[in-house]
């Protein structure tokens, strides 16, 4: 290139001055990367698997082989009940490979749930119930759910469509709330 075309090209100028600076309302906040950093970088950690019920064969068994994976090196996976779908692969997959690094926390009572979701549970050490939401709808009580399901996780993996109402409160409450690393999958 001639000294004259270096001359004639258009000059982009980035202000430096206020890069570095630190707005007050952001001093004393806990550095948010940092923080997923270290989550990411731990050995083991509590994984939450949530997501929908409507899931075609080959989504459910990449969720099972991924819960087995996930407990396989060390990691504890917690979900809720189901009798297809999310949950119900998360459960397969963390069975196979250590049923004491599962924890699976229900919206409501193992008996309100269906026969094929009871069954499931069965062997499954660590299951909490929640007799106090039995008077709650189903969809109330998932809310709930899925909150607690959060506040006890480090991490947490969805597998959603984009019109899951319950779902995106969960995330958003992950992400924003209670400051959690948050993987989504997004199914449509």
């Amino acid at each position: 290139m001639s000294e004259e075309e270096k001359i004639q090209q258009p000059q982009i100028m980035v202000p430096l001055d206020d890069l570095d600076k630190v707005s007050e309302s952001d001093q004393g906040n806990p550095d948010e990367l940092a923080m997923e950093l270290a989550t990411i970088q731990q050995m083991a950690k509590k994984i939450a698997i949530i997501g929908s019920r409507n899931l075609p064969i080959t989504h459910q068994q990449m969720i099972e082989t991924l819960a087995e994976a996930l407990v396989k090196q060390g990691n504890t996976i917690i979900t809720s009940g189901g009798s297809s779908g999310t949950n119900a692969a998360a459960i397969r997959g963390a069975m196979k490979a250590n049923p004491d690094k599962l924890k699976v926390i229900l919206p409501q009572t193992i008996g309100q749930q269906p026969s094929d979701v009871q069954d499931q549970l069965i062997g499954v050490p660590n299951i909490i119930e929640h007799p106090d939401r039995a008077m709650m709808t189903l969809s109330d009580a998932s809310r709930i759910c899925n909150r607690e399901i959060v506040d006890d996780c480090q991490q947490l993996i969805c597998f959603l469509s984009h019109s899951s109402g319950t779902l995106h409160k969960a995330l958003d409450y992950a992400s924003e709330t209670a400051c959690k690393v948050v993987t989504t999958f997004y199914l449509d």
